[in-house]
């Protein structure tokens, strides 16, 4: 598909047209089952993998429309090549789903600097080095969806993943300031925000900082002990969260934010509740800091 041939399709709102979709991280996840659906759907996917058989693995869901990248989405410099190659030889990209994370579970004192830069190098620097690759080609054609795979992470917080939030909260902003440069550009930018879903990112996909500090244990150690044991029980179905990616990506009008599991709607309703109670509360310190004629 050429670039030229794209200009004449309507924006990524049509059923019956294959999009080229370019999703990060497709070997395991909620990437894999966002890949899955979209092939399934009939579209092209070009997915980022790290290892050799994962590419091999992925393009053998779809020979011809599962197309692999071998990528470590750290290395960033890497990124704007991969997306001129795939633009050049594939064709155009109708929509980036930034999807590559993970979770670094830790007590912030019992945690190092090392291990935040890493966590934002994966989960919020790369996805912006995407988002940046892909919008010369999308602002070209007006044309384009982007979907951050953020979290529910990213509005509310748990003790003990200060980190995790810290990276999904910066996605967040990033993304949703991004959203109003470019929407009259044709271009949309959405948070999707996963409640708990059964992958192994409370499973061997996180990273768990060691303990040391006795006096968070009564606080942080039954937190660790409920995540390990709900891992793979939570409620949310990924393939379910790929039909309604899909769902998105088709809307005329897609939202800024969509929370996916109801305990991510339950819990960001909490969120939302006590926030503008406290915002009550405290309001008339808040206004009285206005500057006063004398």
């Amino acid at each position: 598909m050429t670039q030229e041939m794209s200009q004449e399709i309507p924006q990524a709102t049509s059923q019956k047209t294959p999009l080229l979709f370019l999703v990060t991280g497709v070997s395991s996840g909620l990437g894999k089952a966002i890949a899955g659906t979209a092939l399934d759907a009939g579209h092209k996917v070009v997915g980022t993998v790290r290892r050799q058989e994962d590419a091999a693995a992925f393009e053998a869901t779809a020979p011809g429309r599962a197309m692999a990248i071998r990528l470590d989405v750290t290395n960033t410099g890497s990124i704007v090549p991969a997306v001129a190659k795939t633009e050049k030889e594939i064709g155009p990209i109708d929509v980036l789903v930034n999807n590559a994370g993970y979770g670094h579970e830790g007590v912030l004192e019992e945690s190092t600097m090392a291990e935040l830069r890493h966590q934002f190098e994966v989960n919020t620097f790369a996805p912006v080095a995407f988002m940046q690759a892909v919008l010369p080609y999308m602002r070209a054609r007006r044309a384009g969806r982007i979907v951050n795979v953020t979290s529910m992470g990213g509005i509310i917080t748990m003790p003990g993943i200060s980190f995790y939030h810290g990276s999904k909260f910066a996605l967040e902003g990033i993304g949703e300031s991004l959203g109003k440069e470019v929407r009259e550009l044709g271009i949309f930018v959405t948070a999707v925000e996963p409640g708990g879903f059964r992958t192994d990112w409370a499973g061997r996909s996180m990273v768990r900082a060691g303990r040391s500090i006795a006096d968070y244990d009564a606080i942080f150690d039954p937190v660790r002990e409920r995540r390990q044991g709900y891992s793979g029980r939570q409620a949310g179905d990924p393939i379910r969260l790929g039909k309604a990616v899909l769902e998105l990506v088709r809307s005329e009008n897609p939202p800024a934010h969509l929370l996916l599991g109801s305990d991510a709607l339950r819990l960001v309703r909490d969120k939302l509740a006590s926030l503008n109670a406290e915002i009550e509360a405290w309001k008339d310190v808040s206004a009285s800091t206005d500057f006063q004629e004398a």
